[in-house]
């Protein structure tokens, strides 16, 4: 029987570098913010949970004591762990595991940012309940992933392309189902702003090794949709289209 973690390893474990040099993932106004937010306390020990090409790993290290990088996939660990040693970043070290399963003792991380990763846990609540546990209190967690719908229509669009081109994709849950992820864990909500995200159609297929029957699929799908979808997704001629992102910080109480 095959997990959904074993899907995850098998889709993730040859595009390491693939993620690394995409430009989706380099930047990002969340970069800043992200920063800013650390800048505010002193946070010793951090973790970038599902590191992926560790793009967050590289921004925010030169602002911490020390810097895990957390994935999944053990060939995404290794090369943030050389990446980081390569730019003089020596204060970080890499860690393989689930989110759902934190090998952390209690109130022992300082700060936890995850970016374009949670969409692909099993089980996003006990991955909070996990990160409630880890983290001291008054720490932070800063959340920042592709959001879901409420409007079946466009969600359901939303979650057929993201399956089709990737399928160890779980799910983009919509700002309520954050909100009731994060109250009921227990973590107080400190902000929460929406953004827009352009992927271009050929590098975002290409990147995750799209095979061309699923390409195609894609391209019907969008070329089906309504104009309502199309209208909200921007969707372009090329099928270059728009998400919406969230940037979500969330603080446990003392």
């Amino acid at each position: 029987m095959t997990t959904q973690h074993e899907v995850n390893q098998q889709q993730y474990q040859d595009k390491a570098k693939a993620y690394l040099n995409s430009s989706v993932h380099a930047q990002g106004a969340e970069f800043d913010q992200i920063r800013e937010v650390l800048q505010q306390q002193a946070f010793q020990r951090v973790l970038d949970l599902g590191c992926g090409a560790g793009h967050v790993t590289y921004q925010i290290a030169p602002d911490v004591e020390q810097l895990i990088a957390y994935d999944l996939t053990a060939e995404m660990v290794q090369l943030v762990v050389e990446q980081a040693k390569a730019r003089g970043l020596n204060n970080v070290t890499g860690q393989q595991g689930a989110a759902e399963l934190l090998d952390f003792a209690d109130q022992s991380i300082c700060a936890v940012v995850s970016r374009y990763s949670a969409h692909h846990w099993q089980n996003v609540s006990q991955a909070m309940s996990e990160i409630y546990r880890v983290l001291k209190p008054r720490g932070k967690v800063i959340f920042v992933d592709i959001l879901g719908n409420q409007q079946p229509v466009l969600d359901t669009f939303l979650q057929s392309i993201e399956i089709i081109r990737d399928p160890s994709h779980v799910r983009d849950y919509s700002l309520a189902e954050w909100m009731t992820f994060a109250e009921r864990a227990g973590f107080k909500i400190e902000q929460m702003q929406k953004q827009s995200l352009q992927l271009n159609f050929a590098s975002w297929a290409e990147r995750m090794q799209t095979p061309a029957e699923a390409v195609a699929t894609l391209r019907y799908l969008q070329q089906k949709a309504s104009d309502v979808v199309k209208n909200y997704y921007q969707i372009q001629p090329d099928g270059s289209f728009q998400s919406e992102v969230m940037y979500l910080v969330l603080t446990k109480p003392e």
